[in-house]
């Protein structure tokens, strides 16, 4: 069974920056991507970015430019490096995996972001 565990969040001022963490309990090299998606309250969870197999990066438009999406396959984490935060990117962020099928998901990380 897979599991994804989420790190990093927390409490930015606006133009902060933070990283995400999220650690799988095996190998991450299988996966034919993995992906962060965030939900504010009340809104509908969304792709922030992804990264397929071999290591192409996707963002959506919220986060291009400012955030950076990446994998370390020795450590099997995954990683969301975001600058210039703003309060419109507070929200819960998952991390995100699939394989053979299968969506894997973690329990998501607070990121709040004052003004």
């Amino acid at each position: 069974q897979v599991q994804l565990v989420e790190s990093g969040g927390g409490l930015v001022q606006a133009g902060g920056s933070l990283r995400l963490s999220c650690a799988a309990s095996g190998s991450i090299f299988s996966f034919d991507f993995m992906g962060w998606y965030r939900q504010a309250p009340g809104k509908q969870r969304d792709l922030v970015a992804q990264i397929l197999g071999g290591g192409t990066p996707y963002y959506a438009a919220s986060g291009a430019g400012r955030f950076t999406i990446s994998r370390d396959n020795a450590k099997n984490t995954l990683y969301l490096q975001m600058n210039s935060l703003k309060p419109e990117d507070t929200a819960v962020y998952y991390c995100q995996a699939y394989r053979s099928g299968r969506h894997y998901w973690g329990q998501g990380t607070q990121v709040a972001v004052s003004s």
